[in-house]
């Protein structure tokens, strides 16, 4: 079955996040010889690709092998060296990553300062590639853009938390819109744990009511109604990798399959035979005799 993307970034509004590379990549090519001990002022991710790079971080020693990378933090002191005796290669990418323009995206966050990169065998040639063709001085617009999958795939893969409100100053637009799109993204992420709701408007820094109408205000749905939205979106991805009706209903929480098709219905605007006639129909044209998959099935 396909993976279904429900991650930590899925629902923030395209243009909210701005990501600035402090300068072109660092193609890491170290011998055991190697060492480096400094504080950079923005972020820095580091990717391994071959051998073994091994970084303390505020006391704390962190190994780096292919397919990993780590995150350190603008301000953080480090300490690099190289183990054994094949060459530590990989890139390192200084950046900074704003949302809304005024605040620093990744101080949101509560991350792994290291991770395994999911996908790895179809980001190991795009990272190959990027270290390849890295330019010599300014970052170029194709590094821009290639950086940014590549740091979206460590958010995801590396996110443990939101961090408390004390993160960002609860008073005006941007500060109410980080709050509306830290709750989103929380009930996204859970499509369907109905718990969800409640921790993502009791995690935000204002009186619930207000939160909740400012809320509307800007998604266009409670926060109740925007999460039967996110868990009728799994089920229409789970009836779209074929799974019959009666099967999504209990993947997605329904005891009763009639019942979850009047709630699919109600959200979607079709029943699930009726969304799934339009997907046969996308899928072979108009050709009858298809086979079509019902509450039964």
């Amino acid at each position: 079955m396909d993976e279904i993307e429900d991650g930590i970034l899925s629902s923030i509004p395209p243009g909210a996040l701005t990501l600035a590379l402090a300068r072109s990549t660092i193609r890491m090519e170290h011998s055991r010889t190697w060492q480096i001990d400094k504080t950079n002022d923005v972020h820095d991710l580091v990717i391994c690709l071959e051998g073994t790079g091994t970084y303390s971080l505020n006391g704390k020693v962190l190994s780096l092998q292919p397919g990993e990378a780590m995150l350190i933090p603008a301000g953080t002191r480090f300490v690099g060296w190289t183990e054994g005796t094949e060459m530590f290669r990989g890139i390192a990418q200084h950046f900074t990553l704003d949302i809304y323009g005024a605040h620093d995206f990744i101080a949101q966050m509560v991350l792994h300062p290291k991770v395994r990169l999911s996908r790895w065998a179809l980001l190991e040639p795009l990272l190959r590639h990027y270290r390849a063709s890295a330019p010599p001085t300014s970052p170029t617009l194709q590094q821009h853009h290639l950086f940014m999958y590549v740091l979206a795939r460590y958010i995801e893969d590396g996110f443990i938390a939101w961090r408390d409100h004390a993160a960002y100053p609860p008073g005006g637009a941007d500060a109410l819109n980080l709050a509306v799109m830290k709750a989103v993204s929380t009930i996204s992420a859970h499509p369907l744990d109905p718990d969800a709701v409640e921790r993502a408007v009791d995690a935000a820094p204002y009186n619930r009511d207000y939160f909740l109408r400012e809320f509307q205000k800007r998604v266009g749905r409670t926060p109740r109604k925007y999460w039967e939205v996110q868990r009728m979106g799994r089920a229409l991805h789970l009836l779209e990798t074929g799974l019959s009706v009666s099967a999504t209903a209990v993947a997605v929480g329904y005891s009763d399959p009639y019942y979850f098709s009047r709630m699919f219905k109600r959200v979607v605007g079709l029943s699930p035979r009726e969304k799934l006639e339009c997907i046969r129909r996308a899928r072979h044209g108009g050709r009858a005799g298809q086979p079509q998959n019902d509450i039964t099935a």
